[in-house]
C-alpha cells in the first residue's frame, strides 16, 4: 500500500465519506497566491523537477540548512542534480514537518509518482520527473488545469501594467487568472530613496506627477480603478500589526514631503502615515465592493549576514509578537462608523492572535453578507496540520466554521495545489472525529456534507463573486 493511499490522513468512516464524496470533487479558488504572471501567460516549460520544486521555495530551504546543507546546494551555483540530490537526502528527515507530506502528495499527484523519496530513490525519481517536466501537459498552464482549478488570484502591485494578465485574458486556457491589489510599497516611507523610485513607476503608471500625499491617492485611485477593470476583486496588505494612530491630513502631507527631501519619518511620524494610507486603502476598496485581506505578523530579513549575500524572501523571516487588538478595533471601528468597511479576511502568522483575530472579526459582522468578517486559513508557518487544526478550532468557538471561505496556496509554485486537497483531508477529519464522538449529531451528515463543499468552494465562489 503506497504512502498517499485514497485514505491519506482520514481517521474514520465519517471523514472518508465526506472526502471521498464531497471535498475531493470540488474545484479550486486559489484566491491568494504568488504565482508569476509572466509564466502563466507564457505557459512556462520547466527545465527540471529542480527549478520546477526548488526554485524560490523558501520553506525547502530553510529545511535544507537545518540539514547542514551549504547554501551553494541551496541558492547557490551547484547543478540542478547535485540541488536535488540534496533535497532527497533530506526530506527522510523531514518526517512530521509539512514538506514530508507536501512533497510526497505532489510527486503522487503531480507525476504519478508512489515511492518514497530518499537517496535511494532520487536519481530515479529526478529522471522521471524530468522526463515529464519536457512534454506539453506539464508546462505551466497545464500544471494548473490538472487540478481543477477555477480561478487564480495573484498578486500584484499598483504600478503594475497586467500585460500579462491581459494577455492571458486574450489567449485563455480554461482558468480564471485575477490580479489581486498589493499596494504595500505606497507606504513604505520609512526608506525615503527606494520610495522615491517607486513612486516615480506609481506616476507614470497612474499618468500624474506625485507631488503630495493628495496626488499619492489619486494616482492610486486611477490605479484602483484599473485594476477593477481588469477583474480584480481583493486587495492584501502584509504588515507587521494593524495602524490607527489619530492623524490629521497637514501632518500627512508635511510627512510626505519631508520623504521626498529624503527624510525618513520617526517612529510616531511613520505609524501616523501607515494608519492615514490604511484607512484610505480601505475606503477603495470598499467603494469598488472588493474584499481585503490582511495578513500581519512577520518579522522579515532577520539575518543580516544573508540579506546582504542573497536578499529578501530566501527563508530569513520569523514571527513577530507585536500586540495588534487594539489598533485593529479602532482600525475596523472607524470603516465601520463611516459606511466604509469592505468584506474583510484576516489572517496572523502567530498563533497567539488567534482568538484575538476571530473576536475581532466577529465585533464588526453586521449581517449584511454571510461571514463579511473572516478569520482566514493558516498562513505561511501555521499552513500545516496543527496551525490548520487551531485555527479551525478558534473559528469554530468564536463563530461559524460554516461560512468559512476556505484554503488557499499562497505560494510561488505551480504545483502546490494538494495543499489544498492536504486542506480538504484535514477538514474532513477534524468533522469526522466529531462526529465519531457523537460532539455533531451522525443524522445531519448530509447537512455537513453540504458544508465541506461550501468551505471548499461554494463560500469562496459566492463571498468573492468570481
Amino acid at each position: 500500500m503506497s504512502f498517499i493511499s485514497d485514505d491519506f490522513m482520514l481517521c474514520n468512516d465519517y471523514a472518508r465519506e465526506l472526502y471521498h464524496e464531497h471535498a475531493a470533487k470540488m474545484p479550486i479558488i486559489d484566491y491568494h497566491c504568488h504565482l508569476s504572471p509572466r509564466m502563466i501567460a507564457q505557459n512556462h516549460k520547466f527545465g527540471d523537477i529542480t527549478e520546477l520544486w526548488l526554485g524560490g521555495d523558501h520553506y525547502k530551504w530553510r529545511a535544507l540548512r537545518g540539514n547542514g546543507v551549504p547554501e551553494t546546494y541551496i541558492t547557490g551555483d551547484k547543478s540542478p542534480w547535485e540541488k536535488f540530490e540534496k533535497w532527497a537526502a533530506t526530506v527522510p528527515y523531514a518526517m512530521r514537518n509539512p514538506l514530508y507530506h507536501w512533497s510526497h502528495l505532489e510527486l503522487k499527484r503531480v507525476f504519478g509518482i508512489d515511492k518514497l523519496l530518499s537517496p535511494a530513490t532520487a536519481r530515479e525519481i529526478f529522471e522521471e520527473c524530468n522526463a515529464k517536466l519536457a512534454l506539453p501537459e506539464y508546462r505551466g498552464q497545464e500544471l494548473i488545469r490538472r487540478f481543477n482549478v477555477e480561478t487564480v488570484c495573484t498578486t500584484d502591485d499598483p504600478a503594475d501594467d497586467l500585460s500579462f494578465h491581459r494577455q492571458i485574458a486574450e489567449q485563455p486556457f480554461g482558468v480564471n487568472i485575477l490580479p489581486t491589489w498589493r499596494p504595500d510599497k505606497a507606504m513604505a516611507i520609512e526608506n525615503p530613496a527606494a520610495y522615491k523610485t517607486y513612486l516615480e513607476s506609481l506616476g507614470e503608471a497612474a499618468d500624474l506627477e506625485i507631488r503630495s500625499y493628495s496626488d499619492l491617492m489619486e494616482a492610486l485611485g486611477r490605479r484602483h480603478l484599473f485594476f477593477e477593470s481588469m477583474g480584480c476583486r481583493l486587495s492584501d496588505h502584509g504588515m507587521d500589526t494593524f495602524y490607527s494612530e489619530p492623524y490629521t491630513q497637514s501632518e500627512i502631507e508635511e510627512i510626505f514631503k519631508a520623504a521626498l527631501e529624503g527624510k525618513a519619518p520617526d517612529e510616531t511620524g511613520l505609524a501616523k502615515f501607515r494608519s492615514a494610507c490604511l484607512h484610505d486603502f480601505a475606503v477603495m476598496d470598499a467603494q469598488s465592493g472588493w474584499a481585503q485581506q490582511f495578513h500581519i505578523g512577520p518579522l522579515r530579513n532577520n539575518n543580516s549576514r544573508m540579506f546582504s549575500l542573497i536578499g529578501p524572501d530566501t527563508g530569513y523571516d520569523a514571527i513577530h509578537d507585536l500586540p495588534c487588538a487594539a489598533a485593529a478595533h479602532r482600525f475596523f471601528d472607524r470603516l465601520d462608523s463611516e459606511g466604509a468597511l469592505a468584506k474583510t479576511i484576516l489572517y496572523c502568522l502567530n498563533p497567539k492572535d488567534n482568538e484575538v483575530l476571530m473576536a475581532l472579526a466577529y465585533t464588526f459582522n453586521d449581517g449584511s453578507v454571510p461571514g463579511k468578517m473572516q478569520f482566514g486559513s493558516g498562513w505561511w508557518f501555521l499552513d500545516q496540520e496543527d496551525g490548520m487544526r487551531k485555527q479551525m478550532n478558534a473559528l469554530s468557538a468564536l463563530g461559524l466554521l460554516s461560512r468559512f471561505v476556505g484554503m488557499l496556496t499562497d505560494s510561488r509554485s505551480f504545483i502546490s495545489y494538494p495543499r489544498h486537497e492536504y486542506f480538504r483531508r484535514i477538514l474532513c477529519s477534524v468533522l469526522g472525529e466529531d462526529l465519531e464522538k457523537g460532539k455533531l449529531p451522525a443524522s445531519e451528515l448530509p447537512f455537513i456534507g453540504r458544508m465541506v463543499e461550501d468551505i471548499s468552494y461554494n463560500n469562496a465562489k459566492s463571498y468573492f463573486g468570481f
